[in-house]
């Protein structure tokens, strides 16, 4: 480890934070096989014909070479071109059986490889592994959830696995050759009330989509839904107006809420949670991890995220309880607006309580009685210092100490440059900041401020252990790291300082 150079005076003076040697960098080694679409169902029909002409030996000879090219890049390769030739099954031009070297071989030319963080691997967030058996005492095992960028500025949720000794030194554990994406499943079911509220929050709630809902029961099918928007379309066809907007967008939210699962022999760092609609086609960002305590002591972790479909950002929910079966939805509401959210780790006087960003400016705070849905926000805090005249941000989800609730938060100043700082909340009124730094906590020095998006530092959720604060962090955009700070010496400045000044 190496100790940061102090902050310029004022109140961070004596905050040493420290620096470890934990560095996440991008592997463009790491791949996933993906579907590959030609130009036109033309073009692909005319590629499965020209392999047809292909004797049994040629075909043979030419999986051979796929197979020993491709094979130790990943698991179930074979399983994946078989999955592939049942997709482009249709076009082929005759029903006459295909021997399975030819199918393997039809669907190679069907899929192709994606170099999920090749660009980037950074935003992490913290939290502690449901698993914490094995362990020496006072070390805690935790879970770094990290966004990787790849090809086309796509983005995808990966995970890293490591271990907090009693003394707080940090070890990642590095990844597996291998990435994998999960199983996906539609949701069983949907409830008619809360899907007309999302239509009309959406601008979808006209006669065409009434007369579609018209039709369901209170709790309906995917299917169900499918095909009632089918038969409103077919009555609908030759009129003056074109419906395929609003079909689209029906549909498309139905997707949006879904589940996904991963095997158990499918080491963490494998598991790469990937885009699965049309919402996220241009990625998933940015995932805030908190594990999420409910009155009944069950614990349930929670990540506020941002799908990304090329032009809207789509605030997201996704939870789980083991890391491997997750449940995706739509969060909703008046108040469910722009990106950052980030969800507190237990209720307050019954309800849910999350920090949010509603206008690229601001900090705010919001209450709801029912997870999925916000109605009303509060402002919070607004930008005071040099450092912050831009934006304001948290950094993650509120850590629960016995001072008040700890909010990291990330500010934009001169040169857009990004740096992290932190703030105190009242732990029975959370609405009232009761500590706030004046300076920043974290900047980017010479070593971190070089990368994909330069003079950034950037953090999606902290953790506290054997008395420090421990803060993973992404450096410009690119690459991550670890740094930390004793809690109650920042706790001591927070109080010290106070509120500063107030909305």
């Amino acid at each position: 480890m190496s100790m940061s150079p102090p902050p310029s005076g004022g109140d961070t003076q004596a905050l040493k934070v420290l620096r470890t040697d934990v560095h996440l960098a991008p592997d463009p080694r790491r791949v996933l096989f993906r579907p590959f679409a030609t130009a036109s169902e033309r073009q692909a029909t005319k590629v499965i014909a020209r392999i047809g002409t292909l004797s049994d030996g040629q075909v043979q000879s030419e999986l051979d070479q796929v197979l020993i090219e491709f094979r130790g890049r990943h698991l179930d390769l074979t399983g994946f071109f078989l999955d592939r030739f049942r997709d482009v099954k249709r076009l082929m031009l005759t029903d006459l059986p295909v021997a399975r070297a030819r199918q393997l071989l039809i669907g190679a030319y069907f899929t192709q490889e994606f170099s999920l963080e090749s660009s980037a691997l950074f935003n992490p967030s913290m939290v502690w592994h449901p698993d914490q058996s094995g362990l020496a005492a006072g070390s805690r095992r935790f879970i770094l959830s990290l966004r990787a960028l790849g090809e086309g500025h796509q983005s995808s949720i990966t995970f890293r696995a490591g271990v907090v000794d009693a003394g707080g030194g940090i070890r990642v554990d590095s990844a597996t050759r291998y990435a994998v994406v999960p199983e996906v499943h539609p949701n069983p079911s949907y409830d008619k009330p809360l899907f007309e509220k999302k239509l009309y929050e959406l601008g979808l709630w006209e006669p065409f989509t009434r007369e579609v809902l018209s039709e369901l029961d209170e709790r309906f099918t995917l299917q169900a839904l499918e095909e009632a928007v089918n038969r409103r379309l077919h009555h609908a066809w030759g009129g003056e107006r074109d419906y395929g907007t609003l079909a689209n967008g029906i549909m498309g939210l139905a997707r949006a809420n879904y589940e996904i699962s991963f095997t158990p022999d499918q080491a963490l760092s494998e598991r790469i949670i990937y885009p699965a609609t049309q919402a996220e086609r241009k990625g998933i960002e940015d995932a805030r991890f908190v594990e999420f305590h409910d009155e009944q002591g069950d614990s349930t972790y929670y990540a506020t995220y941002t799908a990304f479909d090329g032009e809207v950002f789509y605030p997201q929910l996704l939870e789980t309880r083991d890391f491997l079966r997750f449940k995706i939805s739509t969060l909703n509401g008046p108040a469910v607006q722009n990106k950052g959210m980030a969800l507190f780790p237990r209720k307050i006087d019954g309800l849910y309580a999350m920090l949010s960003r509603q206008d690229n400016e601001n900090l705010y705070i919001m209450f709801s009685d029912m997870l999925h849905f916000w109605y009303t926000k509060q402002l919070l805090m607004r930008p005071s210092y040099p450092w912050e005249y831009v934006q304001l941000g948290n950094c993650g989800s509120p850590i629960e100490t016995e001072a008040g609730w700890l909010v990291l938060t990330h500010g934009v100043g001169a040169m857009r440059k990004y740096a992290i700082g932190a703030i105190l909340l009242d732990l029975r009124k959370p609405g009232r900041v009761i500590g706030r730094l004046r300076e920043p906590l974290l900047s980017p020095n010479g070593n971190e401020r070089e990368g994909y998006v330069p003079n950034v530092v950037y953090s999606c959720g902290a953790a506290v252990h054997a008395g420090r604060l421990i803060i993973p962090y992404a450096m410009s955009d690119y690459a991550s790291s670890v740094a930390t700070v004793a809690l109650d010496t920042l706790l001591e400045a927070l109080l010290h300082n106070g509120p500063g000044p107030q909305t």
